[in-house]
C-alpha cells in the first residue's frame, strides 16, 4: 500500500496530532552552539523534558493502527495482526530517538530514506507478520515520515539552521571551485563564444586540398578533402633513440598504424614522407576532423608561413602568424594550451632553411615543456633532418608507406565520383593494372592525383607514349609545386628544372648501367662533382655536396633508404631519365645491345620516346634483326612512343607482331606468355577477335597470373562477358592464380553460369561463394566439412549438381540434404563419408562414387538414372547392391567393382541403355555376359581396353549382342586386338577409339574389322 494510499485512509487530522506528541515543543535557535540539537533531543520521549513513555508511544502506534484497521473498505491486513503490527510500528517510531542527525539533515533525506532508516534501526522487526501486513508497516513508517518532515519544516528553528547549513555548504562549494579554477582554467564564455566560430572555420578552411603544378582545362585545382584524402599506413621507424627513456605510460610501438590514428598512441609524432606522399593532406585531415568533432582546439602551422612573418610565433600570434582572420579573446591560446586542450600540427620542415630548423627545434621544444598534456604533429621529407632529430623531446617517429593496389583503387574511384567521371574511372584502373611503368608511378595521392586529371583531361586515354605523362610530372615535382606553394629559397644553391634533370638522369643512367637499384652517396657526389662545370657557376656554389643535398631534400625523386646510400622514390622515373640521357649522349647502340635483358624493357621504350625519327628506326629495325618473339613485342609496345616513325618500318613491326598476337593456340598462348609481363600491354580485348583467338588471350594472361596478377586480372575481366563456353571455362579455372574474393568479384561474378562448373579449392574460395550469384555447378576439393560447405553456399537451393573430391573430413552425408534440388552428386577419395541412405529426399538422378568411398546405402536412392562406381560392391548380386527401383539408364562399372557380384543381377535394370564397363580386375563369364544380353534397350557399349589386354579371355565369352548400336574403346595402346569383339557386335554402326596418353595409332589398322561402321578417334 503507497503512503498515498494510506493517506486515504488516514484522514491528516489524525496523524499529524499524533506525530506532534512524539517532539517537544520550543526549542533553540540555529544550533549554533557548541554541542548541535540533534533529533535524541528533540524527541518527547527522551531527555529531561520527556512527557512521553514507550508506553505512550505503543498507544499512538496503536491508534494509528486501529483507525486504518476501523477505515471503509477492505481491511489492509489480517485484523489478529494488529498488535504485532503496532508493535513494530512503535519501534520504528522509538528509533527516532536514536538517529545521529538534526531535523535539516532529516528533511533532506526525503521521507523515504528517513523511513528506511527508521526499518534499520528498530529493536523489534517484522519477523512473522504476512505479507500484508509488511507491506502496511512500510506503507503507514513512510506516511509518519511524511508528517515528521512535515512537522520540522514549520518549527520556528527550522528556517533559521536551513540557512546556516545553506551558508555553510555555499562557503564550502566557492573555496571547492576557486581551487578548480586554480589548478584547471576554464574557458570563459567569450572562449566559448569564440571557439564557436573558430572550429568551423578551421573546417571549412583546410577542407578542400589543391594540387599544385597542373593546368588542366577540364579538371578543378581543388577538391573536397574527402577525395583526397586516404587512410595510409605509416611505419614504425624505430622510435626516440637508445639514450631516451620512454615516457611513462607510453605504448608498445608496433610496425604499421594508420597514419591518422597515429597520435591516438603517441601524442609527439615527427612524420616522414617523401613529396606528394600526403603529409599535409593528413595535417588538413586531422584538423577537419578534430574541428568536427570538437575533441580538440587544431592549430595548422605551415613552417614555411611562419618564417615568412619573422620570429617563430607565441601561441597567442598563433592565429595572426597563418592569417586568421578570427580575433580570440586575450589570453585564449594560452589557456587552450594550458588545460591540454590542443592539437598543434606543425607541417613541412623540410620547407625551410636549415638554419631555422634548430631555431624551430627550440622554439617547438619550449612549446612541449611549456604546455604538456597535448598533441603535437610535425612533418618533414625523410632526408631533411637525421633520425633522432626530436628524440630527447620524446617524439616517436614514423614514415608514410607507399599506397597499396587497394588504396590505389579507392582514390581512382572517390577521385572519378567526385569529378562526375564514372566513365573513365575502369579505363584507368585497367591501364594502372596492365602497364608495369604506370603502377609504379602511383605510389602516393600527388601522382595518383596527376593521372587521374591527366586522363580525364584526355577523355581517357593517357598522353601518347606516356612521354608528356613523365614530363608533367617531373615539372611539377622540380619546379611548379614549391613555387606555387609560395615556398621561399631554402639553403643550399638554387637549381633550375633543367639542371636538377641533367643531374637526375646522369645518377639514373649510371644506375641502370650498373644494374643497380640504388648507389652509394660519395658515388652520387662524384657524378655530380662531374657534371656541375656544364651547368655553369650558380648551381656549383657550395660544392657537389651542397647540390647533392638539396636533390635529395627538394627534387622529390631522390630518396635516402639507409644511411650512406640513395636511389629513385620511382623506378619508372629512373627508366625515364637514363633513357633520356642515352638518346642525349648517343648511346642508342648500347640500349639495343642489352634490350634481351628484361631490367631494360622500359629504358628501351623510353629511349624510343626521346629519340629523332631515323635514331628510332635504327633501334626498330636492330630489335626485328635479332628474329626474338620478346624483342618483336619490345618493338610493338614501343610503336606507343614513337609519335614519328617510317611507315615501312611501322607496318615490319605490326606484321611480325600480328603472327603472335593474337595468339591462335593453347601452346601459342603459353609460348606468348614467356616473354614476360610486357605481353599484358599488348593483348587485345575480345572485340573482333574469334573464340579461338579469345581462348588464346585468356589462357596467356592466366599464366601470367602468377606473375603479374594485377595486369592479368585487368585483361582477363574484359573477357567475362564472352559467351564462348571454353573461354568462360578458361576463366573459372584460373581462379587459384588470384586473390580469391578479388577474382571472384571482378570476374566470376559475372560470368554466365550455362553448362560452367565453378571449382573451389581452397578456404579462401570456398568463403568468396557467399558474395556471388548462385552457381548451380559447384566442384569442391580439399579438407572441408559438408557443414562449412553447405553454410559457404548463400543459396543452397540453387545447386543442382556438387563434386567433392580428396577430402577426409567428409563424414556424415546428412548435412548435403540442404541442396534440396541436388540432382547429380560426386565424390572421388573421401574415405569417412557416409550416410547416402540419408540423401533418399533429394532429387537426385546422377550418382558418381570414385576410389576410396563407401558404397553402402545405394539402394536406398530409386530415383537414380546414371550410376558411376568405382569401389567394390557388397553381396554376391548387383540386386544387393544398387537400388532395385531405380529406372537406371547408364551404369558403369569399374576397377573393383565386380569382385564380389560379377554381373549377376544385371538384367533387373530393363531401362538401361549405355553400359560402361571400365578396367575390371576380375574376368567376366559366360553367366555375366548373359546378363548383359537380356538387356532389352541396351544400345551402347563402352569398354576400357584394359579388359582386352589383362584379360582378353572375358571377350572371348562375350555372346553376340544384336542391339549394341555404338561401340566406344578407350584407353587403347594401339596394339589391342578388336576382331573377336567386332565379330559379336554385328549391329554396331558407330566405334569411337580413344587413344591412351602417351600413345597413338592409325586408324587404318581398325577401319576393316567394322565395314559397316563409321570408325572415328578422339585423340588425348
Amino acid at each position: 500500500m503507497e503512503p498515498a494510499v494510506l493517506g486515504g485512509k488516514l484522514a491528516s487530522g489524525l496523524v499529524a496530532p499524533l506525530v506532534k506528541k512524539l517532539f517537544v515543543t520550543g526549542g533553540p535557535g540555529a544550533g549554533l552552539v557548541d554541542r548541535p540539537v540533534r533529533l535524541t533531543r528533540l524527541v518527547s520521549f527522551r531527555g529531561e523534558r520527556r512527557h512521553l513513555g514507550e508506553a505512550e508511544v505503543r498507544k499512538l502506534a496503536g491508534r494509528l493502527v486501529g483507525a486504518s484497521l476501523d477505515s471503509p473498505g477492505e481491511p489492509p491486513f489480517p485484523t489478529d495482526e494488529a498488535d504485532a503490527v503496532a508493535d513494530a510500528l512503535t519501534a520504528r517510531l522509538l528509533a527516532l530517538g536514536d538517529l545521529d542527525m538534526d531535523d535539516v539533515q532529516a528533511v533532506r533525506l526525503g521521507h523515504r530514506e528517513l523511513a528506511g532508516r527508521l526499518r534499520a534501526g528498530a529493536r523489534r522487526g517484522d519477523d512473522g507478520l504476512s505479507a500484508d501486513a509488511r507491506y502496511f508497516l512500510d506503507s503507514a513508517t513512510e506516511w509518519a515520515c511524511l508528517h515528521i518532515l512535515e512537522f520540522f519544516t514549520r518549527r520556528s528553528t527550522f528556517v533559521a539552521r536551513t540557512l546556516v547549513e545553506q551558508t555553510r555548504g555555499q562557503a564550502e562549494l566557492i573555496a571547492k571551485v576557486d581551487e578548480l579554477i586554480t589548478r584547471v582554467p576554464r574557458p570563459d564564455a567569450r572562449d566559448t563564444a569564440f571557439e564557436r566560430r573558430y572550429l568551423p572555420y578551421v573546417a571549412e578552411r583546410h577542407n578542400h586540398l589543391t594540387i599544385y603544378g597542373l593546368d588542366l582545362r577540364d579538371s578543378p585545382d581543388r577538391w573536397p578533402l574527402e577525395v583526397a584524402y586516404l587512410s595510409l599506413e605509416a611505419t614504425d621507424d624505430g622510435g626516440p633513440g637508445p639514450d631516451t627513456v620512454p615516457r611513462e605510460g607510453a605504448p608498445a610501438r608496433t610496425g604499421r598504424v594508420p597514419a591518422d590514428a597515429a597520435l591516438d598512441k603517441e601524442d609527439r609524432v615527427l612524420l616522414r614522407g617523401d613529396a606528394g606522399s600526403g603529409k599535409t593532406t593528413l595535417v588538413q585531415w586531422l584538423a577537419v576532423t578534430a574541428a568536427r568533432e570538437g575533441t580538440r582546439v587544431p592549430y595548422v602551422l605551415p613552417l614555411r608561413t611562419l618564417i615568412r612573418t619573422g620570429p617563430l610565433p607565441a601561441p597567442a600570434a598563433f592565429l595572426g602568424a597563418v592569417g586568421c582572420p578570427l580575433t580570440p579573446p586575450d589570453g585564449w591560446a594560452e589557456r587552450v594550451l594550458t588545460a591540454g586542450r590542443a592539437l598543434v600540427l606543425v607541417d613541412g620542415l623540410d620547407e625551410i632553411p636549415a638554419a631555422d630548423r634548430h631555431a624551430t627545434r627550440d622554439w617547438l621544444r619550449g612549446l612541449v615543456h611549456a604546455y604538456p598534456g597535448n598533441r603535437w604533429l610535425l612533418t618533414t621529407r625523410p632526408t631533411a633532418v637525421r633520425a633522432d632529430w626530436l628524440a630527447r623531446e620524446r617524439f616517436g617517429e614514423l614514415s608514410l608507406a607507399p599506397m597499396g593496389r587497394a588504396e590505389v583503387a579507392t582514390f581512382v574511384h572517390r577521385w572519378h565520383e567526385a569529378a562526375r567521371a564514372p566513365e573513365y574511372e575502369q579505363r584507368l584502373l585497367d591501364s594502372l593494372r596492365t602497364k608495369r611503368d604506370l603502377s609504379r608511378l602511383v605510389t602516393n595521392p600527388l601522382m595518383c592525383g596527376l593521372i587521374c586529371a591527366l586522363h580525364r583531361e584526355r577523355r581517357g586515354y593517357l598522353p601518347t607514349g606516356r612521354k608528356e605523362l613523365y614530363e608533367a610530372a617531373l615539372t611539377m615535382l622540380l619546379a611548379r609545386r614549391d613555387r606555387e606553394r609560395g615556398m621561399g629559397a631554402l639553403d643550399g644553391p638554387e637549381l633550375g628544372e633543367e639542371a636538377q634533370l641533367e643531374l637526375l638522369q646522369r645518377i639514373a643512367y649510371a644506375l641502370v648501367l650498373s644494374g643497380r637499384q640504388e648507389m652509394t652517396l660519395e658515388t652520387a657526389e662524384g657524378i655530380v662533382e662531374r657534371a656541375l662545370p656544364a651547368l655553369g657557376p650558380a648551381p656549383g656554389q657550395g660544392g657537389a655536396a651542397a647540390v647533392l643535398r638539396a636533390l635529395l631534400l627538394r627534387s622529390g625523386l631522390l630518396r635516402r633508404p639507409a644511411e650512406g646510400v640513395l636511389d629513385f622514390v620511382h623506378r619508372t622515373f629512373q627508366d625515364y631519365l637514363a633513357a633520356r640521357y642515352a638518346v642525349e649522349e648517343g648511346h642508342l647502340g648500347v640500349l639495343a645491345a642489352r634490350a634481351e635483358d628484361t631490367e631494360w624493357e622500359d629504358v628501351v621504350r623510353m629511349a624510343v620516346a626521346h629519340a629523332r625519327p631515323r635514331e628510332r628506326v635504327s633501334v626498330l629495325r636492330e630489335l626485328l634483326g635479332k628474329d626474338d618473339p620478346r624483342l618483336t613485342l619490345l618493338s610493338l609496345a614501343c610503336l606507343e612512343h614513337a609519335a614519328a616513325l617510317d611507315p615501312a618500318v611501322r607496318a615490319q613491326v605490326e606484321e611480325r607482331a600480328a603472327e603472335l598476337i593474337p595468339p591462335r593456340t593453347a601452346e601459342a598462348a603459353r609460348e606468348l606468355a614467356g616473354a614476360g609481363p610486357l605481353v599484358l600491354e599488348l593483348l587485345p580485348g575480345p572485340e573482333g577477335l574469334s573464340a579461338q583467338e579469345a581462348l588464346g588471350v585468356t589462357v596467356t594472361a592466366s599464366v601470367l597470373g602468377g606473375e603479374e596478377p594485377d595486369g592479368a586480372l585487368a585483361v582477363l575481366r574484359r573477357f567475362r562477358d564472352h559467351p564462348d563456353l571454353d573461354v568462360r571455362r578458361q576463366l573459372a579455372g584460373t581462379w587459384h592464380r588470384f586473390g580469391a574474393e578479388e577474382y571472384a568479384a571482378e570476374v566470376l561474378d559475372h560470368l554466365d553460369r550455362t553448362d560452367l562448373f565453378l571449382a573451389c579449392e581452397s578456404p579462401a574460395q570456398l568463403a568468396a561463394l557467399s558474395g556471388m550469384r548462385p552457381w548451380p555447378r559447384l566442384r569442391v576439393t580439399g579438407p572441408h566439412r559438408a557443414e562449412e560447405m553447405a553454410a559457404a553456399v548463400a543459396e543452397p537451393s540453387a545447386v543442382t549438381e556438387l563434386t567433392l573430391a580428396d577430402d577426409p573430413l567428409l563424414t556424415d552425408l546428412a548435412a548435403l540434404r540442404r541442396f534440396t534440388a541436388l540432382t547429380r552428386l560426386a565424390y572421388y577419395r573421401c574415405p569417412h563419408a557416409r550416410g547416402l541412405d540419408r540423401l533418399a529426399g533429394l532429387p537426385l538422378t546422377e550418382l558418381v562414387l570414385g576410389s576410396d568411398t563407401d558404397p553402402s546405402g545405394l539402394p536406398s536412392l530409386a530415383s537414380l538414372t546414371l550410376l558411376s562406381l568405382v569401389p567394390e560392391l557388397p553381396g554376391a548380386d548387383l540386386t544387393e547392391a544398387l537400388p532395385t527401383d531405380a529406372p537406371l539408364r547408364f551404369l558403369y562399372l569399374g576397377e573393383e567393382c565386380t569382385a564380389s557380384t560379377g554381373l549377376r543381377g544385371l538384367g533387373h535394370w530393363s531401362t538401361l541403355h549405355t553400359l560402361s564397363l571400365g578396367a575390371l580386375t576380375t574376368e567376366l563369364t559366360a553367366e555375366d555376359w548373359r546378363e548383359v544380353a537380356v538387356l532389352p534397350d541396351l544400345t551402347r557399349l563402352y569398354l576400357d581396353a584394359a579388359i582386352l589386354r589383362e584379360v582378353p579371355a572375358s571377350v572371348g565369352r562375350m555372346p553376340e549382342l544384336p542391339g549394341v548400336e555404338e561401340l566406344m574403346v578407350y584407353e587403347l595402346e594401339g596394339t589391342e586386338h578388336l576382331a573377336a569383339l567386332a565379330a559379336r557386335l554385328p549391329g554396331v554402326h558407330r566405334v569411337t577409339l580413344m587413344n591412351r596418353p602417351g600413345h597413338s595409332f592409325p586408324l587404318s589398322g581398325f577401319r576393316p574389322l567394322f565395314p559397316g561402321a563409321e570408325v572415328g578417334l578422339s585423340e588425348r
